[in-house]
């Protein structure tokens, strides 16, 4: 699965780490706002790595989690949507805004592949100091680049490169930044 072949998606110990997710981030989801300390021991148990100073607001929704690591002083909006079938890494000071969604599973195009629940997915890279507007979808096996600021609404269906602004669907560069 982490490798990027196709797996099928129900797969026991594939539907255990699901399960283990879910319950995680329903805890993260439902824990009381005036107590951040527990929501960071949340954050720390569901997701690979997690940075100082990192603030996610639920709620947030994820695959397994595990695969997920966020750097030093990024901040999530709410509506967080994160399919972390691949490694999803996320840097320092990164600005994410409400809805997001990074997705890192893909699908066959063949009909009979999908109704078999074949799967494989991409991995995605969101460089340091990156912001997302509300609304963003990053697709599988994208990396943005440092600095690069992507619209509200932008569909990134392609790598990004640092310090530019990108915006629309399909996300198409308009600036250098």
């Amino acid at each position: 699965m982490l490798a990027g072949d196709w797996y099928l998606a129900d797969d026991p110990e594939i539907a255990a780490g699901l399960r283990h997710g879910a319950e995680v981030c329903d805890r993260f989801n439902s824990s009381p706002a005036d107590d951040p300390t527990g929501r960071r021991a949340l954050l720390a148990e569901l997701l690979g790595g997690l940075g100082r100073d990192v603030e996610i607001r639920p709620p947030l929704r994820v695959d397994f989690g595990r695969y997920v690591t966020v750097g030093r002083g990024t901040f999530v909006n709410f509506g967080a949507v994160f399919l972390d079938v691949a490694p999803i890494a996320i840097g320092e000071d990164v600005q994410i805004g409400p809805n997001v969604q990074l997705l890192t599973p893909i699908h066959p195009l063949d009909a009979e592949l999908r109704r078999a629940k074949w799967e494989a997915a991409r991995p995605i890279t969101i460089g340091d100091n990156v912001w997302l507007g509300g609304g963003v979808i990053v697709c599988p096996g994208v990396t943005i680049g440092e600095n690069t600021v992507v619209g509200a609404g932008a569909v990134v269906t392609r790598d990004l490169p640092a310090n530019v602004l990108a915006v629309g669907n399909p996300a198409r560069v308009i600036r250098e930044l």
